[in-house]
């Protein structure tokens, strides 16, 4: 059965190798389809990719390639809840180390331009808490590109 909402995602013209990144870093990923144009189009040919059906960590998503006039921005970011710094490691990792970059505050973006937020529990379960503890997480945050577990736990912990 098809999903009422799917996100879909505007690719310059690397739609198909986004997804196929995606699937081989997150659990409960895949490529799902690719569809090619009917006919040329502004940034194409007939035949080309121009859509592909993917999954990340179990929400479906469309890549559309439909060239270079919207370029991602940080408005848009999938958010990526991790359980461990280990994991954080090797999300962060894999999606810096294949030609994206670091920003701050557990932000990063790939090499397609879209951002990504690689966020431990940890730290969303001390902002839950509010008080204090929101505010010593939020400050020790504020400080990281990449986030660490152990310096948000002793920043909760007070």
């Amino acid at each position: 059965m098809t999903a009422k909402n799917t996100i879909c995602v505007w690719y310059d013209t690397q739609a198909e190798d986004a997804a196929r990144f995606y699937a081989s870093v997150f659990p409960d990923s895949a490529v799902n389809a690719l569809h090619r144009a009917p006919g040329d189009y502004p940034s194409g040919k007939a035949g080309d990719v121009l859509t592909v059906e993917f999954t990340v960590c179990g929400i479906p998503c469309i890549g559309l390639n439909g060239g270079p006039v919207f370029p991602q921005t940080e408005a848009f970011s999938f958010q990526i809840a991790t359980d461990s710094q280990e994991e954080t490691d090797r999300y962060w990792d894999a999606i810096v180390g294949n030609g994206g970059a670091e920003s701050a505050c557990g932000w990063c973006k790939d090499r397609w331009g879209v951002n990504w937020q690689i966020t431990p529990r940890v730290l969303t379960e001390a902002m839950a808490q509010g008080g204090a503890v929101a505010q010593r997480a939020f400050a020790a945050m504020m400080t990281m590109r990449k986030i660490d577990h152990a310096a948000i736990e002793a920043a909760a912990a007070g």
